[in-house]
């Protein structure tokens, strides 16, 4: 009962030991509460009633002691009992929980992303063990530390940050600061002028202050029938408008107008009609009514608008406060130039173009020797003010080359422009800027004479030394050239102008000297020979044709700052790079260099060979080649293109010559055999080409030997004689896969299917990953209608050879083929699974798809083989079904020029020009696929 009297009333039930009110609570029944009485008195007492104060314990005055009890603290509860909160988030609806969570909290956080580099963790790894004496000194011993490292930086902190704080008040001053000025002005207000500034208050009347926004709301229909029933007049909108019900003032009840016959409700059509009438009425009346064309000029009415539109699209408070802060910087700066033409400029931009005259012209004033305001000034006014303007920052600045040259192209008149220019030059006779402008106004003659005088004032311009040797004779250029060298030893631009000008005049023994002279004093003067500058100077030379010159600099830079070891790569990249820039006498000229310091590299030789094949002449291909086969005579290659070139020229005994010549140096070459027997059967000389591949056959008995010869009987119809030297060529390279296919091929040839299937599966037996053996021997099952066998040996293949698209491809086309499009499907999902990135499959996919999915298909496929040309074919092939020409022959461009030995994109291109094309495109088709076949 204790424990229940003190849930009741807590606070004032007393809890003692014995005796008092403790013990009258504990015994049972209701808390007796103080009440009061007339006994106790008339006032009641303040506290009764109100609650025990922080830590109050009843009886504690009298000696009594305290005890607690469960309902104090609680009862005792288990770890897995719930909390009295229903609502607990998870991790806290239990008492074990809780406890735990404040376990954890006690607990430091030592995790990863709680460390700092610098700082270490957030909190101290020690904090939870004792404060020590030991921890308390060494704490006192850093704070020592800091304190002196501080006082030794203090002065040049305490300097750096106040010249920080004063640089961001410079760019960022205070509202005071900026109104510093005004402030100071307040000490001339009289007391009578102070006394005399208004209350500040709101002048504005009643509706101004509280402004109602007006409130629109739309007439329905039915107030206009209401009044249209009840018979008032209306007014006629127009006599001349045309529609019968409106022309009269009419009562509501009749039907003519606006009204449905016999119904009398509205007629909205012909609401929308009387609109439509009124816009009409109101463009005619801008119409002239002769000609019918509009009065209003529409390009002066469009100029109007544009001169109503502001030129700057800013926000107005910005335009203010820039304006305020420009006119604070110019009244506390007044002769600052960057103010005046900011202020104009600002006011420019905002259209006030006057304001923006008025600014500057008082800037010059205030800046009188600042060439940029007078610029701007001349800027701002129209034509005959600005010469005005220029015409007096002349008199300020006499010595302006810019407001010379403004006030030259301010005049429109080219006499006027000399008369300034030369004034300018009496001045100013030291400007190169102002002789190079004058003298482009001249002609020939008289430019000759003022770039005389102009070398004279200024010997060290290397332009107007040029400038005049290119105007000058022959002996006289050179004058003028070597009095150019004495006045500016140290320009490399002289001596290559000197180099072209005897080339350009026959004398090209002296080009050498004179580059190399060139090299020579510009050494000794100290100049550093940049070797890519000097390169670049060739490149040009070549461009302006003067080759001797472009030859004579490579020689005599290209070996300048090159290691010995680096010399080769970096001249096979310096040929590349001038092929690249169109140089071609510069990359001839190194090719030339390299192959004189490395006669013997096979490698610098077939490089230049590409380079004469591709940019030079027949002539000079193979007089290199000549020059390349005396140096490497084991270069098989070499001997090959030589005759290539020969044959392609149709001078066959050239080619059978230098093919004999070849053999000797390489007895036993299968290349230079084959090339020979290939020369011989395409000029229909197959005897020669048969004994040719006897003696290969003995010399150098190669499997590709072999393959030729039976090739070379089976074509010529000697089946017999193929099949003879196929079986001997298969004793020999039973692994060489060709073999095997040319023997089935000729057995299906001559109808023996049976033993075409014996030696495509013998085939596939030695050469089990030969993909093309897999196909033929499906042809072949297929041909003779065994469908099922031709499926189980294309899935044997396929387990052989995984990841293979070529053996998917066939699964697919041979289910096709024989109507089982649902199975081709099946197959084709599985095959692009297995290889996702296969061009030939995605495009037999595009077509496996119905009409309206092939272009999604297209998508998907482009997506993942954006540059495969089966794709670019399909896609081609697609728009081209889609009757889209242009598209098409955009993606059949991009399919040739992507991979130009792909036969079928060349196939499907001519058939789709001579369907959609005309004469001369079928024509430069036919020339593109001849000049590939012929490079290639």
């Amino acid at each position: 009962m204790a424990s229940t009297g003190a849930k009741q009333a807590p606070k004032i039930v007393s809890k003692t030991s014995a005796g008092g009110t403790g013990a009258a609570g504990a015994s049972g029944g209701p808390p007796i509460m103080p009440l009061a009485s007339p006994l106790m008195g008339k006032k009641k007492k303040p506290f009764l009633g109100m609650p025990a104060p922080l830590g109050y314990v009843p009886g504690l005055g009298r000696g009594a002691t305290g005890f607690t009890t469960r309902s104090d603290i609680g009862p005792a509860r288990d770890a897995n009992d719930p909390v009295d909160d229903r609502h607990a988030p998870p991790g806290k609806r239990t008492v074990g929980d809780q406890m735990k969570k404040n376990q954890d909290d006690d607990d430091e956080d030592l995790n990863d992303t709680n460390y700092d580099e610098f700082n270490g963790y957030a909190g101290s790894l020690f904090s939870s063990g004792p404060y020590e004496k030991d921890d308390e000194e060494a704490d006192a011993i850093y704070a020592a530390l800091d304190k002196r490292m501080d006082e030794r930086r203090k002065e040049r902190r305490e300097l750096r940050e106040k010249e920080e704080i004063e640089k961001y008040r410079m760019e960022r001053p205070k509202i005071q600061q900026q109104f510093s000025d005004l402030k100071r002005k307040l000490a001339e207000v009289s007391e009578e002028e102070w006394l005399s500034i208004p209350e500040v208050g709101d002048a504005r009347n009643k509706r101004q202050r509280n402004p109602r926004y007006e409130k629109l709301t739309p007439v329905p229909d039915s107030f206009f029938s209401k009044h249209l029933q009840s018979g008032e007049n209306h007014t006629s909108v127009d006599p001349l408008q045309g529609l019968g019900g409106l022309n009269t003032p009419y009562p509501g009840s009749m039907t003519p107008g606006l009204m449905t016959p016999g119904t009398g409700e509205l007629d909205m059509r012909k609401i929308g009609q009387a609109r439509n009438t009124l816009m009409d009425m109101r463009l005619s009346q801008v119409s002239d009514s002769v000609s019918g064309q509009t009065v209003v000029d529409p390009k002066g009415y469009l100029t109007d608008l544009n001169s109503m539109i502001p030129t700057y699209g800013g926000d107005i408070s910005d335009i203010k406060k820039a304006r305020l802060l420009l006119k604070s910087v110019r009244e506390t700066n007044p002769h600052h130039p960057p103010a005046w033409i900011a202020s104009a400029r600002l006011e420019e931009v905002t259209g006030k173009l006057q304001v923006a005259r008025n600014l500057i012209m008082k800037g010059t004033e205030m800046c009188p020797k600042s060439e940029d305001v007078w610029l701007e000034a001349a800027r701002l006014q129209p034509g005959d003010t600005a010469k005005a303007v220029v015409a007096q920052a002349v008199r300020h600045l006499p010595q302006s080359v810019r407001i010379y040259i403004r006030a030259a192209e301010l005049e429109t008149d080219v006499r006027a422009k000399k008369r300034v220019l030369r004034k300018a030059l009496e001045n100013v006779s030291k400007s190169v800027r102002l002789w190079k402008t004058a003298v482009e106004l001249e002609e020939p003659e008289d430019a000759r004479i003022m770039l005389s005088r102009a070398v004279e004032c200024c010997p060290t311009s290397v332009e107007l030394w040029l400038a005049l040797a290119r105007l000058e004779t022959y002996e006289n250029a050179r004058r003028v050239l070597n009095k150019a060298r004495e006045n500016i030893p140290t320009d490399r631009h002289i001596w290559i102008t000197a180099a072209k000008l005897e080339e350009a005049n026959g004398n090209t023994q002296m080009v050498e000297k004179i580059i190399d002279r060139a090299i020579t004093s510009l050494r000794a003067n100290g100049v550093e020979i940049n070797r890519e500058q000097w390169i670049q100077d060739a490149e040009e030379c070549d461009k302006a044709s003067s080759v001797a010159t472009c030859q004579a600099v490579i020689r005599a830079v290209i070996g300048i700052g090159i290691e010995e070891e680096d010399r080769k790569h970096t001249w096979m990249e310096d040929a590349e790079s001038c092929v690249a820039h169109g140089a071609l006498e510069c990359a001839r000229a190194i090719y030339a260099h390299a192959l004189q310091v490395f006669p013997s590299k096979k490698s610098v030789w077939l490089r230049a060979a590409y380079f004469e094949k591709n940019h030079g002449t027949r002539e000079s291909l193979e007089a290199l080649l000549q020059r390349a086969v005396a140096h490497c005579p084991k270069a098989e290659v070499l001997w090959l293109m030589g005759a290539k070139s020969k044959w392609l020229a149709e001078d066959v005994p050239a080619a059978r010559s230098i093919l004999a010549l070849a053999f000797q140096a390489n007895p036993n070459s299968e290349e230079i055999w084959l090339a020979a027997v290939k020369l011989e059967s395409e000029n229909n000389e197959y005897e020669r080409a048969r004994r040719l591949l006897a003696k290969a056959r003995s010399s150098a008995p190669t499997a590709r030997v072999f393959m030729k010869s039976v090739k070379l009987e089976w074509v010529l119809g000697n089946i017999e004689a193929a099949q003879e030297l196929c079986t001997e060529a298969l004793k020999h390279y039973e692994d060489f896969p060709k073999l095997w296919m040319m023997r089935g091929q000729i057995e299906e040839q001559c109808e023996n299917m049976d033993k075409a299937r014996e030696a495509y599966n013998q085939g596939l037996k030695k050469c089990p990953h030969s993909v093309p053996l897999w196909l033929l021997l499906s042809h072949l099952e297929e041909r003779v209608g065994q469908l099922t066998r031709a499926r189980a040996i294309l899935e044997k293949a396929r387990l052989k050879n995984p990841q293979t698209a070529e053996l998917w491809l066939e699964s697919v086309r041979l289910e096709y083929r024989a109507g089982l499009k649902n199975i081709a499907n099946t197959l084709m999902a599985k095959a692009l699974q297995e290889c996702p990135n296969s061009g030939i499959l995605w495009a037999e996919a595009v077509f496996l798809e119905a009409r309206p999915q092939r272009k999604t298909k297209s998508v998907d496929a482009l997506k993942k083989c954006e540059h495969d040309p089966h794709v670019l074919l399909a896609v081609a092939k697609l728009f081209w079904s889609e009757r889209k020409i242009t598209k098409s022959r955009e993606w059949f461009l991009r399919t040739v020029k992507i991979e130009p030995d792909l036969g079928d994109a060349w196939a499907f291109f001519y058939k789709f020009e001579l369907q959609h094309g005309t004469e001369v495109r079928i024509w430069c088709l036919d020339l593109c696929y001849f000049v590939h076949a012929l490079i290639s």
